[in-house]
C-alpha cells in the first residue's frame, strides 16, 4: 500500500466535522496519558498488535499523539500521529458498525490540524489503504515508489500467534 502526501496549509477547517459528530453523540478528542492502558488494549483487541505498538509511542510524547472518538464514555475510534515516524498520520481506525458517520474524517482532521500546529508543513500517511478517502477528505497526492515503504521487513507473528497484524486494514480504516 502506497504512501500519501498531505499539505497541511491547505487542510479543510476541523470544526465542521466536530459539530457533524457531535450532533450524532461523538466526541473526538485527545487521548490522556492515564488513558494508556485502557486505550492501547482496545487498539489491540480492534486493530492488533502492531497497531497497538505504534499507539503506545503516541502516549509517550507531550502533548499525547493519539486522538479518540468515544460515544457514552466508549472508545469507537482512534487515529494517531508521529509515532511510527516524524511527520506521519496513522495509524487510525474505527470500529465497522460506527463506520460511515464522520468519525474517521473527524478523527483525521484532528490529527492532521495538530501536526501542522507543531510546525509541520506536511504530513505523510503511510501504507494507506482507501486511498480515496484521504484524496477527496484532505486532497492528499500519491507518493510515487512509496509501496512498501518504511514498513518493508516488518515481522510478523506466524499463523495462531495470538493478536498479530491485521490481515486486512482496509476493513477497518475511514471510509466517510
Amino acid at each position: 500500500m502506497p504512501d500519501l502526501l498531505v499539505k497541511l496549509y491547505e487542510l479543510p477547517p476541523l470544526e465542521p466535522a466536530l459539530q457533524r459528530i457531535r450532533e450524532r453523540g461523538f466526541e473526538v478528542r485527545r487521548a490522556k496519558v492515564p488513558e494508556r492502558r485502557i486505550v492501547v488494549s482496545w487498539v489491540a483487541q480492534h486493530f492488533g498488535d502492531a497497531w497497538a505498538s505504534e499507539c503506545e509511542t503516541a502516549f509517550s510524547r507531550v502533548p499525547v499523539s493519539c486522538f479518540l472518538a468515544i460515544q457514552q464514555q466508549q472508545i469507537v475510534g482512534f487515529a494517531c500521529y508521529d509515532v511510527t515516524m516524524k511527520g506521519f498520520f496513522g495509524p487510525t481506525g474505527v470500529l465497522p458498525e460506527y463506520q460511515g458517520q464522520g468519525l474517521g474524517t473527524a478523527l483525521l482532521l484532528a490529527a492532521l490540524h495538530a501536526l501542522a500546529a507543531e510546525g509541520y508543513a506536511y504530513a505523510i500517511i503511510g501504507g494507506v489503504g482507501p486511498v480515496e478517502f484521504y484524496q477527496k477528505t484532505v486532497g492528499a497526492t500519491l507518493i510515487e515508489g512509496s509501496d512498501p515503504g518504511i514498513y518493508r521487513g516488518l515481522l510478523k507473528r506466524s499463523k495462531g500467534g495470538g493478536h498479530g497484524f491485521m490481515e486486512n486494514p482496509e476493513t477497518l480504516a475511514p471510509k466517510d
